[in-house]
């Protein structure tokens, strides 16, 4: 663009040449080191780095004087100018930028006065402009740092406070989540509470009722269950109580519900569910409990489970007379000499 104006004021000159050679200098020079801060420098900010293309741009503007003596009064006004836009349009590099407006000023301040004779009175009004340019510039980024500063910190407390506001909820709805799991769970098997199942069964019933399919529960009781307790000890006694349940968990279905009912003595919903798939699924259950002998720590107890099986496709059928009846044929079966199998379908039973 000075190009154009240039030619205008001087032709094909020797001055010409020079002042299109030193803008030329410039421009390069700062796309030069603005894609070396872009390629290498990343966020890793070095103050000479980004200080550089401001003392490129000042210096191409001090070698107008001697170059151009005569245009000294429209770059005064260029020199006011670039030092109020070097404050204003790069913030939070107070620093850097009055360095590089000082030298600005002062440099043309004495190019002025060595190569355009510039008067001592002129050189007075001069220093008062760009003292001034510098004055109002300097404050104007102070204050702007300031602000930011401040807006900074209210972003920060303010993010500090979202963050502990997030971790918050976060630690209530994990309490939550305990007291929730702690309302449904046995606390030593991690089996549902009898409370809990209950729940859940009777949502269970009401559905096979509603669908019109078989419904099944099971009542399981962990034989001699006592005679641990008193011959190992209580604790001894736990252990056994959480491999048995953690051994009739794994061997249900995923729709099926297991719970803790009391004691030693657990309950099985098993929806869709027919008498003889009901029986089929305790005897698997009950195998695979007589399976934990083979472990050496279990060797000496013999564990073994005695299963009572009620079933039910009537609508009428409430949860309680259902875990009545699978109650039952678990005496039955305790009578019979336990580890065993008994199923009772609707009024009538069978034993095996």
């Amino acid at each position: 663009m000075f190009v154009i104006s240039d030619y205008y004021l001087l032709g094909l000159t020797r001055s010409f040449y020079l002042l299109l050679t030193m803008r030329i200098v410039v421009v390069s020079l700062c796309l030069l080191i603005a894609f070396v801060v872009r390629r290498w420098s990343g966020n890793d900010y070095r103050v000479w780095l980004h200080a550089l293309p401001l003392w490129v741009f000042a210096t191409g503007i001090i070698l107008i004087v001697p170059l151009r003596p005569e245009s000294l009064s429209t770059q005064i006004t260029a020199v006011a100018v670039a030092t109020m836009g070097f404050y204003l349009l790069i913030p939070n590099r107070l620093t850097v930028v009055t360095a590089a407006s000082l030298y600005l000023n002062i440099g043309f301040l004495v190019s002025a006065v060595l190569f355009a004779g510039l008067t001592p009175i002129g050189m007075l009004l001069l220093a008062v402009l760009l003292g001034m340019s510098n004055v109002v510039g300097f404050f104007a980024l102070l204050r702007l740092e300031r602000l930011q500063r401040k807006q900074y910190a209210m972003l920060y407390e303010e993010r500090d406070q979202n963050r502990q506001l997030h971790n918050e909820i976060a630690h209530r709805q994990s309490l939550e989540e305990q007291l929730r799991i702690a309302a449904e769970r046995d606390a030593l098997t991690n089996l549902n509470n009898r409370g809990h199942f209950m729940k859940l069964a009777k949502g269970l019933l009401k559905r096979s009722q509603y669908e019109k399919v078989p419904f099944s529960l099971f009542m399981i009781d962990v034989d001699h269950f006592k005679s641990i307790n008193d011959t190992w000890g209580h604790s001894h006694g736990d252990w056994v109580l959480t491999k048995i349940a953690g051994v009739c968990a794994e061997s249900l279905r995923p729709s099926d519900v297991i719970g803790r009912f009391g004691g030693e003595e657990f309950v099985v919903a098993l929806p869709n569910t027919s008498p003889s798939e009901a029986q089929m699924i305790a005897e698997r259950l009950k195998m695979k409990v007589a399976e934990l002998s083979s472990m050496e720590e279990m060797s000496k107890l013999n564990p073994s489970i005695t299963i009572g099986v009620a079933a039910t496709s009537a609508d009428d059928v409430g949860l309680e007379s259902l875990i009545t009846r699978a109650d039952q044929m678990l005496y039955v079966g305790k009578r019979g000499g336990r580890n065993q199998v008994v199923v009772c379908r609707d009024a009538r039973s069978d034993s095996s």
